[in-house]
């Protein structure tokens, strides 16, 4: 044999044993890779499928604009994460990271780092309550707001037509224009959108009560509506009465009397008013003094509900001109001055001698 045909046979040999070594390396460095991957998953996956460390049920929070790894550091800082890492990647591979809802979340013991993405995508964020009472005025409501933390303060005024303009309202006086209710929000939402809100749903109301109005109504406008039922809301809260006040004050409209109600005086009065109407007060001219004014105050007076709005525009025709309280809650009517007169001796002069009902 040729030392030729010896070398041929000695390369070849050579390159098939490189070929073997490097086939059995990358299968070795494959099969350790798997078992690393496999291994890494299956960790991972225990990991994942692990209780929280959480021993009682904790709030959690996404902030807005929140990334996931600021989300991640804090649970992990908050001690319902034990790895910060596992749950980022987790959520970077799953794609989770993007559809993260901001808010607050109660997390109850036992989740594990699969049901908390659940959890933060889902939405079900913590809601709170703000309640605006039938009645209130804007300056109660804006107290109202400052016991509530949660929302985001952005408010600075209590000006009523600076706050219309920022409420966005198509009225110069924010007064009587947010509908009582109760409005969820949850944490971060704005002080003016929940307003807002209130808002809208009082012009909606309004306008779909306006829009079934008696024929026999004093106002000309849903705006005027909406003053009469503030009035009608200070002046009773028994359902019963509000049609029938509503009758009062628009036939006293309709005759060219003057409304002579007490809740305008107070309300023209601001803080002033110190839990006593005096004599001198009814005398005092200010343009809500309506035993001063001629018909309407210029704004609503307080935040009607529907019932008194319902009642502004379905008066009852009883041929009532006064009432006065009885002291119960309810109210004593009357057709005729002198009638009026000897209700307010029984009712109100023998208990206070300085108190004057409405006229």
């Amino acid at each position: 044999m040729s030392s030729k045909n010896s070398k041929k046979k000695s390369t070849k040999k050579s390159r098939f044993s490189l070929r073997k070594f490097v086939l059995k390396t990358f299968l070795a460095v494959f099969l350790i890779s798997s078992a690393v991957v496999v291994g890494a998953y299956y960790y991972g996956r225990y990991l994942l499928l692990q209780p929280l460390p959480v021993a009682a049920t904790t709030t959690i929070e996404v902030k807005r604009g929140d990334s996931l790894r600021k989300v991640a550091d804090r649970m992990a800082e908050q001690g319902v994460l034990e790895s910060a890492e596992w749950f980022y990647w987790y959520g970077r591979l799953s794609r989770k990271d993007k559809q993260l809802v901001a808010g607050e979340y109660l997390l109850e013991p036992g989740k594990n780092t699969i049901e908390l993405f659940a959890l933060l995508t889902s939405g079900n964020t913590l809601n709170y309550a703000l309640t605006i009472i039938e009645g209130w005025n804007l300056k109660d409501v804006l107290r109202e707001l400052e016991n509530h933390p949660k929302l985001e303060k952005t408010i600075d005024t209590q000006d009523p037509a600076q706050l219309a303009k920022l409420l966005g309202m198509n009225y110069p006086h924010a007064e009587g224009l947010l509908f009582p209710d109760t409005y969820f929000y949850k944490k971060g939402t704005r002080d003016v959108d929940l307003l807002t809100t209130a808002h809208r749903r009082m012009v909606r109301i309004l306008e779909d009560e306006w829009s079934r109005k008696s024929a026999w109504s004093a106002a000309a406008t849903p705006y005027e509506a909406l003053i009469l039922a503030s009035i009608v809301e200070k002046e009773t809260s028994v359902d019963s009465e509000r049609g029938r006040i509503s009758g009062v004050f628009t036939l006293r409209l309709e005759k060219g009397m003057r409304l002579q109600t007490d809740p305008t005086v107070i309300y023209g009065m601001g803080d002033k008013y110190e839990g006593n109407l005096r004599r001198k007060d009814l005398r005092e001219a200010t343009a809500y003094n309506t035993y001063v004014i001629k018909g309407l105050p210029p704004t609503p007076i307080a935040m009607p509900g529907r019932a008194s709005i319902h009642a502004a525009l379905h008066p009852e025709k009883t041929g009532d001109l006064y009432f006065v309280a009885r002291g119960d809650g309810t109210h004593e009517f009357s057709k005729t001055h002198e009638a009026h007169v000897k209700a307010v001796r029984k009712y109100q002069l023998r208990r206070r001698e300085d108190y004057r009902s409405t006229q």
